[in-house]
């Protein structure tokens, strides 16, 4: 589960801090289905209006379970919760968490794969399927930046995201989804992933990626984009980075040839991707695809 709908039960793991209780109330106004919250320390109270459980197992017990879970949960307990998580059966994990050890978010990743869990992030601020719900800090209320429209997002950096998504919204088009999958070196939802859900994803007419230097996830979203009927767009950031310095996020570093700016731009255009020199030309390359 990559793009989560209106109908899908989420479970808040961290639901009685300050950032989980903030966002667990804007996501239900929403239209989030949130069925329940994880804090061990509170377990059998009620917070913002759903039962606090002791697990994400216990959760799934209750009545109903529930489909996804997003943990606001600090680096150290990642590990844990998502574990947790996955033991009880969920069917996606959004970890918002950055600076997890690498060890814990490798450890994580083997265990989803194992039991068939599809994790987004981790580093990542969430998703949104506009004017149905959406998970983790995107600022999916805000009119300014998410309208209705047929523009699927998927994006790298959750600040660059929003940014393209203003922008969208500027020149007049609206998105059907928006996929943050996060900027640390090892994610559960790559670009590719991302890119395959958008296409398939109904009302989807166009697709506009926001990437970054770093790693090969660019290069490898163009094979599946150069499949695509619906035209595709792409904004690559850090293409004046100097090569070995890290630009924002851990996975935005470029050793040697690999990862670089023009290596992701040959293969996007090379597989017939539109790529913007900056996210404010979005709106023509938009007109010229589908139209004003």
């Amino acid at each position: 589960m990559r793009i989560v709908r209106k109908h899908h039960r989420v479970l808040v793991q961290g639901i009685t801090g300050k950032q989980g209780t903030f966002w667990t109330e804007r996501m239900q106004d929403y239209g989030t289905q949130i069925v329940g919250g994880v804090n061990p320390k509170k377990a059998g109270t009620v917070h913002c209006g759903v039962p606090v459980h002791a697990s994400a197992v216990e959760a799934m017990d209750a009545e109903g379970g529930f489909d996804a879970s997003i943990l606001f949960i600090p680096p150290l307990g990642v590990k844990d919760a998502a574990l947790d998580a996955i033991k009880a059966g969920a069917k996606g994990i959004c970890i918002l968490t950055e600076h997890i050890p690498v060890q814990d978010v490798m450890y994580v990743m083997a265990a989803a794969k194992e039991r068939g869990t599809l994790i987004t992030g981790p580093n990542t601020a969430g998703s949104v399927t506009v004017d149905e719900c959406f998970l983790g800090f995107m600022p999916a209320f805000n009119q300014r930046i998410f309208r209705k429209g047929n523009v699927g997002v998927m994006s790298r950096s959750g600040s660059l995201g929003t940014l393209m998504c203003q922008n969208i919204v500027s020149a007049g088009f609206g998105q059907s989804a928006f996929i943050g999958i996060g900027g640390d070196p090892i994610i559960g939802t790559t670009s590719k992933d991302a890119l395959e859900a958008l296409d398939q994803f109904d009302g989807t007419d166009a697709v506009v990626m926001v990437g970054e230097i770093g790693g090969s996830m660019e290069e490898q979203a163009a094979e599946y984009a150069a499949t695509m009927t619906k035209p595709v767009f792409a904004f690559i950031a850090g293409g004046a980075a100097p090569a070995g310095k890290k630009m924002g996020h851990a996975g935005a570093i470029v050793m040697g040839d690999k990862g670089t700016y023009k290596s992701k731009r040959t293969a996007l255009e090379g597989a017939g991707v539109t790529v913007l020199d900056t996210p404010s030309h979005v709106g023509d390359a938009l007109k010229d695809a589908l139209g004003s």
